[in-house]
Protein backbone atom coordinates (compact mmCIF):
# COMPACT_ATOMS: atom_id res chain seq x y z
CA UNK A 1 0.00 0.00 0.00
CA UNK A 2 1.22 3.31 -0.70
CA UNK A 3 0.69 6.08 2.29
CA UNK A 4 1.85 9.46 2.29
CA UNK A 5 1.13 12.29 5.31
CA UNK A 6 2.20 15.45 7.20
CA UNK A 7 1.46 17.38 9.36
CA UNK A 8 -0.99 21.06 8.02
CA UNK A 9 0.11 24.54 8.80
CA UNK A 10 -1.47 26.40 11.83
CA UNK A 11 -3.60 26.34 12.82
CA UNK A 12 -4.96 22.98 11.90
CA UNK A 13 -1.97 21.43 13.43
CA UNK A 14 -3.54 22.31 16.99
CA UNK A 15 -6.64 20.20 16.12
CA UNK A 16 -5.16 17.10 13.28
CA UNK A 17 -2.04 15.21 14.12
CA UNK A 18 -1.75 14.88 10.42
CA UNK A 19 -3.87 14.41 6.58
CA UNK A 20 -2.68 11.41 4.80
CA UNK A 21 -3.42 10.01 1.70
CA UNK A 22 -3.87 5.63 1.53
CA UNK A 23 -3.99 3.66 -1.40
CA UNK A 24 -3.79 -0.14 -3.08
CA UNK A 25 -4.59 -3.64 -1.33
CA UNK A 26 -5.08 -3.82 2.25
CA UNK A 27 -3.29 -6.39 4.33
CA UNK A 28 -6.87 -8.02 5.77
CA UNK A 29 -10.66 -7.67 4.32
CA UNK A 30 -11.51 -6.96 7.89
CA UNK A 31 -9.48 -4.90 10.35
CA UNK A 32 -9.93 -3.95 14.14
CA UNK A 33 -9.25 -0.69 15.55
CA UNK A 34 -8.56 -0.23 19.39
CA UNK A 35 -10.16 2.79 20.81
CA UNK A 36 -7.16 5.37 20.44
CA UNK A 37 -7.97 9.12 21.85
CA UNK A 38 -8.25 10.35 18.50
CA UNK A 39 -10.88 11.41 15.69
CA UNK A 40 -11.06 10.19 12.10
CA UNK A 41 -12.17 12.27 8.69
CA UNK A 42 -11.90 10.27 5.37
CA UNK A 43 -12.97 11.00 2.31
CA UNK A 44 -13.34 8.03 0.38
CA UNK A 45 -12.21 7.54 -3.88
CA UNK A 46 -12.72 4.13 -4.11
CA UNK A 47 -15.30 1.57 -3.84
CA UNK A 48 -17.69 1.58 -0.44
CA UNK A 49 -15.64 0.48 2.71
CA UNK A 50 -17.77 -0.56 5.78
CA UNK A 51 -17.64 -0.29 9.21
CA UNK A 52 -18.92 -2.01 12.32
CA UNK A 53 -18.52 0.39 15.56
CA UNK A 54 -19.02 -2.24 18.23
CA UNK A 55 -20.71 -5.32 18.38
CA UNK A 56 -24.44 -4.49 19.13
CA UNK A 57 -24.29 -2.29 16.19
CA UNK A 58 -24.83 -3.21 12.95
CA UNK A 59 -21.63 -2.96 9.68
CA UNK A 60 -22.73 0.01 7.42
CA UNK A 61 -21.14 1.25 3.92
CA UNK A 62 -19.81 4.55 3.87
CA UNK A 63 -19.34 5.55 -0.54
CA UNK A 64 -18.57 9.14 0.06
CA UNK A 65 -16.40 9.02 3.51
CA UNK A 66 -16.83 9.21 7.15
CA UNK A 67 -16.51 10.53 10.88
CA UNK A 68 -15.64 9.31 13.68
CA UNK A 69 -15.58 11.20 16.64
CA UNK A 70 -13.13 9.21 19.56
CA UNK A 71 -14.60 5.74 20.10
CA UNK A 72 -14.96 4.40 23.72
CA UNK A 73 -14.92 0.62 21.98
CA UNK A 74 -12.45 -1.28 19.14
CA UNK A 75 -14.33 -0.81 15.90
CA UNK A 76 -14.44 -2.74 12.72
CA UNK A 77 -13.12 -1.45 9.66
CA UNK A 78 -13.72 -3.22 6.13
CA UNK A 79 -11.32 -1.77 3.16
CA UNK A 80 -12.58 -2.48 -0.38
CA UNK A 81 -10.14 -4.38 -2.83
CA UNK A 82 -7.91 -1.82 -3.78
CA UNK A 83 -8.66 1.21 -1.32
CA UNK A 84 -8.05 5.01 -2.21
CA UNK A 85 -8.72 7.39 0.08
CA UNK A 86 -7.24 11.07 1.80
CA UNK A 87 -8.38 11.66 5.19
CA UNK A 88 -6.91 13.17 8.64
CA UNK A 89 -5.78 11.56 11.81
CA UNK A 90 -7.61 13.71 14.15
CA UNK A 91 -7.25 15.40 17.76
CA UNK A 92 -9.70 13.98 20.34
CA UNK A 93 -11.24 17.44 20.30
CA UNK A 94 -10.12 18.91 16.92
CA UNK A 95 -13.37 17.69 14.92
CA UNK A 96 -15.29 19.90 16.63
CA UNK A 97 -14.77 22.73 14.31
CA UNK A 98 -16.26 20.78 11.70
CA UNK A 99 -19.16 19.19 12.97
CA UNK A 100 -22.50 20.96 13.07
CA UNK A 101 -23.85 18.40 16.43
CA UNK A 102 -22.04 17.88 19.44
CA UNK A 103 -19.33 15.07 19.17
CA UNK A 104 -21.63 13.27 21.83
CA UNK A 105 -24.30 12.43 19.71
CA UNK A 106 -21.64 10.58 17.60
CA UNK A 107 -19.81 8.45 19.71
CA UNK A 108 -19.31 5.10 18.86
CA UNK A 109 -21.69 5.92 15.86
CA UNK A 110 -19.99 6.66 12.63
CA UNK A 111 -21.87 8.84 9.84
CA UNK A 112 -20.89 9.70 6.07
CA UNK A 113 -19.15 12.95 5.25
CA UNK A 114 -21.90 13.88 3.74
CA UNK A 115 -24.41 14.02 6.76
CA UNK A 116 -21.91 16.63 8.57
CA UNK A 117 -21.02 18.58 4.92
CA UNK A 118 -23.90 18.01 2.76
CA UNK A 119 -24.08 16.27 -0.25
CA UNK A 120 -22.52 19.34 -3.19
CA UNK A 121 -20.10 19.86 -0.82
CA UNK A 122 -18.92 16.22 -0.60
CA UNK A 123 -19.00 15.78 -4.40
CA UNK A 124 -17.29 18.62 -5.22
CA UNK A 125 -14.42 18.14 -3.03
CA UNK A 126 -14.25 14.99 -4.44
CA UNK A 127 -14.52 15.56 -8.13
CA UNK A 128 -11.15 17.74 -7.29
CA UNK A 129 -9.52 15.46 -5.65
CA UNK A 130 -9.94 12.54 -8.24
CA UNK A 131 -8.40 14.93 -10.62
CA UNK A 132 -5.48 16.06 -8.54
CA UNK A 133 -1.92 15.50 -9.82
CA UNK A 134 -0.77 12.82 -7.34
CA UNK A 135 -1.14 12.48 -3.18
CA UNK A 136 0.32 16.03 -2.55
CA UNK A 137 -1.71 17.77 -4.36
CA UNK A 138 -5.05 15.64 -2.72
CA UNK A 139 -3.58 16.69 0.56
CA UNK A 140 -3.35 20.06 -0.19
CA UNK A 141 -6.69 20.16 -1.11
CA UNK A 142 -8.11 18.63 1.82
CA UNK A 143 -5.88 21.19 3.71
CA UNK A 144 -7.93 24.13 1.85
CA UNK A 145 -11.31 22.87 2.91
CA UNK A 146 -10.54 21.80 5.83
CA UNK A 147 -9.17 25.56 6.60
CA UNK A 148 -12.66 26.90 4.75
CA UNK A 149 -14.35 25.40 7.06
CA UNK A 150 -12.54 26.51 10.48
CA UNK A 151 -14.74 28.48 12.49
CA UNK A 152 -14.75 29.45 16.20
CA UNK A 153 -15.91 26.60 19.22
CA UNK A 154 -17.32 27.87 22.25
CA UNK A 155 -15.14 26.35 24.62
CA UNK A 156 -12.55 24.90 22.71
CA UNK A 157 -9.88 27.01 23.75
CA UNK A 158 -10.33 25.07 27.21
CA UNK A 159 -10.80 21.43 26.02
CA UNK A 160 -7.74 21.99 24.00
CA UNK A 161 -5.36 22.82 26.86
CA UNK A 162 -7.02 20.74 29.22
CA UNK A 163 -6.54 17.61 26.94
CA UNK A 164 -3.18 18.47 25.34
CA UNK A 165 -2.13 18.11 29.56
CA UNK A 166 -4.19 14.59 29.22
CA UNK A 167 -2.27 14.21 26.53
CA UNK A 168 1.11 15.00 27.36
CA UNK A 169 0.92 12.73 30.69
CA UNK A 170 0.18 9.62 29.00
CA UNK A 171 -3.78 9.71 31.23
CA UNK A 172 -1.60 10.03 34.03
CA UNK A 173 -3.09 13.21 36.22
CA UNK A 174 -6.04 13.82 38.19
CA UNK A 175 -8.93 14.98 36.46
CA UNK A 176 -9.35 17.40 39.64
CA UNK A 177 -6.33 19.35 39.36
CA UNK A 178 -6.70 20.37 36.04
CA UNK A 179 -10.50 21.53 36.97
CA UNK A 180 -8.89 23.06 39.36
CA UNK A 181 -6.39 24.75 37.38
CA UNK A 182 -8.83 26.13 34.86
CA UNK A 183 -10.94 27.29 37.08
CA UNK A 184 -13.93 25.66 36.58
CA UNK A 185 -16.32 23.23 37.94
CA UNK A 186 -16.25 20.01 37.50
CA UNK A 187 -19.53 19.56 35.94
CA UNK A 188 -18.49 22.58 33.05
CA UNK A 189 -15.10 20.76 32.36
CA UNK A 190 -17.24 17.21 31.85
CA UNK A 191 -20.14 19.03 29.81
CA UNK A 192 -17.39 20.88 27.42
CA UNK A 193 -15.27 17.98 26.66
CA UNK A 194 -18.95 15.98 26.15
CA UNK A 195 -19.97 18.72 23.32
CA UNK A 196 -16.21 18.78 21.43
CA UNK A 197 -14.95 15.38 22.42
CA UNK A 198 -17.82 12.97 22.97
CA UNK A 199 -16.42 11.89 26.50
CA UNK A 200 -15.74 13.22 29.23
CA UNK A 201 -11.67 14.64 30.49
CA UNK A 202 -12.07 11.01 33.14
CA UNK A 203 -12.59 9.05 30.24
CA UNK A 204 -10.09 10.39 27.77
CA UNK A 205 -6.88 10.07 30.13
CA UNK A 206 -8.32 6.25 30.57
CA UNK A 207 -8.26 5.76 27.00
CA UNK A 208 -4.61 7.96 26.59
CA UNK A 209 -3.33 5.71 29.78
CA UNK A 210 -4.36 2.39 28.11
CA UNK A 211 -3.27 3.56 24.49
CA UNK A 212 0.15 4.32 25.96
CA UNK A 213 0.39 1.23 27.63
CA UNK A 214 -0.25 -0.71 24.68
CA UNK A 215 2.50 1.16 22.36
CA UNK A 216 5.01 0.09 24.60
CA UNK A 217 4.25 -3.42 24.43
CA UNK A 218 6.85 -5.69 21.80
CA UNK A 219 5.08 -8.58 20.51
CA UNK A 220 8.86 -10.03 19.54
CA UNK A 221 10.00 -9.99 23.36
CA UNK A 222 8.78 -11.47 26.27
CA UNK A 223 6.47 -9.57 28.15
CA UNK A 224 6.25 -9.06 32.21
CA UNK A 225 2.38 -8.47 32.74
CA UNK A 226 2.47 -7.19 36.11
CA UNK A 227 5.33 -5.06 36.02
CA UNK A 228 4.14 -3.78 33.02
CA UNK A 229 0.36 -3.45 34.84
CA UNK A 230 1.91 -1.14 37.71
CA UNK A 231 4.32 0.64 35.34
CA UNK A 232 1.38 1.94 33.59
CA UNK A 233 -0.79 2.82 37.18
CA UNK A 234 -2.95 0.02 37.35
CA UNK A 235 -4.14 -1.27 40.62
CA UNK A 236 -2.63 -5.07 39.55
CA UNK A 237 -2.29 -7.36 36.23
CA UNK A 238 -6.38 -8.13 36.87
CA UNK A 239 -7.11 -4.59 36.63
CA UNK A 240 -5.31 -4.22 33.14
CA UNK A 241 -6.60 -7.77 31.81
CA UNK A 242 -10.13 -5.93 32.24
CA UNK A 243 -9.16 -2.51 30.80
CA UNK A 244 -7.85 -4.72 27.90
CA UNK A 245 -10.74 -6.74 27.17
CA UNK A 246 -12.94 -3.63 27.95
CA UNK A 247 -11.09 -1.59 24.78
CA UNK A 248 -10.19 -4.23 22.73
CA UNK A 249 -12.43 -7.12 23.00
CA UNK A 250 -8.97 -9.36 23.73
CA UNK A 251 -7.37 -10.52 26.41
CA UNK A 252 -3.71 -9.42 26.42
CA UNK A 253 -2.24 -12.56 25.40
CA UNK A 254 -4.55 -12.85 22.61
CA UNK A 255 -3.60 -9.41 20.84
CA UNK A 256 -0.04 -10.35 21.40
CA UNK A 257 -0.98 -13.63 19.54
CA UNK A 258 -3.16 -11.20 16.97
CA UNK A 259 0.21 -8.76 16.59
CA UNK A 260 2.13 -11.42 15.85
CA UNK A 261 0.33 -12.91 13.02
CA UNK A 262 0.08 -9.10 11.67
CA UNK A 263 4.57 -8.58 11.92
CA UNK A 264 4.77 -12.88 10.18
CA UNK A 265 2.27 -12.03 7.41
CA UNK A 266 2.73 -8.66 6.60
CA UNK A 267 6.10 -7.46 7.86
CA UNK A 268 6.94 -3.66 7.28
CA UNK A 269 3.43 -2.92 6.38
CA UNK A 270 2.50 0.79 6.69
CA UNK A 271 -0.66 -0.61 8.93
CA UNK A 272 1.56 -2.26 11.41
CA UNK A 273 1.40 -0.96 14.83
CA UNK A 274 -2.26 -0.37 15.53
CA UNK A 275 -4.93 -1.82 13.23
CA UNK A 276 -5.54 -5.96 13.90
CA UNK A 277 -6.81 -8.69 11.86
CA UNK A 278 -10.43 -9.21 12.33
CA UNK A 279 -10.87 -12.63 10.74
Amino acid sequence: MEYVSRVPRPPLDRLIDDLYYLEGVPPYARLMLPPAPGALLIVNLGAPFRIRAGGDLESADYADGCVVTMPTRAYEFGYPIPTRSVGAHVKPWGLAPFLPMPAAELCDRPVTIEQVWGRPAVAGLRDRLAAADGPHEMLTLLEQELMRRLGETAGLGLVRHTGSVIAATGGAVAIGDLRTAAGVSSTHLAQRFKSLVGVTPKRLARSYRFTTTMLTIDPAGPIDWGELAARAGYFDQAHFGHEFRAFTGLTPTRYVEVRQRFLREHPGHVLEGWPLPAD
